[in-house]
């Protein structure tokens, strides 16, 4: 089965597919000819995924899915959050955005953090909204080259690596976009969308 994934994002593209190995297809934007921004308007990832996925239905009359994922860092009233991506400013450079977030847990000892990621699906007009979390820290210094985004400066509840040091495989059987993924699988596969 094929899944039209809202995204331009090459790399959370790739991600789920690796996620959903050969059950199902992910298309993103790109294969479509679609390279517009998506709005992103909202105040919570709930609205912002929910918004992202309605507006590629209403254009295109595909049945699709998308995704908001934020960073949360107790110590700083779950900032970045919602606006994880822009956090330094509009241009969305992650090297910026981790600079300003080590920078604002410079003197701060609570380094608790969790990424979570919600999917809105919809599907005959009908929406479906998934979440998935993982807790973990941030660290003092970028480690590891893999990955995108915060990847380098977080470290999940239980390891002792970043993301950004695990391989692709490691860091999709705990991460917080494929407990969402695998929960949407789990929803497709019991409506018999496979």
């Amino acid at each position: 089965m094929k899944l039209l994934f809202a995204t331009n994002n090459q790399h959370k593209a790739q991600e789920i597919q690796d996620i959903l190995n050969k059950d199902y297809e992910i298309i993103s934007l790109n294969d479509i000819g679609f390279y517009d921004e998506i709005p992103e308007t909202k105040q919570t990832l709930e609205e912002n995924a929910s918004e992202k996925a309605r507006f590629i239905y209403n254009k295109f009359h595909i049945d699709c899915f998308a995704d908001d994922t934020g960073l949360e860092v107790e110590v700083l009233s779950n900032r970045p959050g919602v606006h994880s991506a822009r956090y330094a400013g509009p241009q969305k450079n992650s090297d910026d955005n981790i600079i300003k977030l080590l920078y604002e847990l410079k003197y701060e000892s609570n380094r608790k953090a969790r990424f979570r990621t919600i999917i809105s699906l919809i599907m005959d007009e009908e929406e479906y909204l998934f979440e998935g979390v993982v807790e973990g820290s941030i660290i003092d210094h970028k480690r590891g080259n893999s990955g995108f985004g915060y990847d380098p400066v977080f470290i999940p509840k239980g390891y002792n690596k970043t993301f950004a040091e695990m391989s692709l495989e490691e860091k999709n059987m705990i991460s917080h976009r494929a407990n969402a993924i695998k929960k949407l699988v789990a929803f497709l596969r019991k409506k018999n969308y496979s």
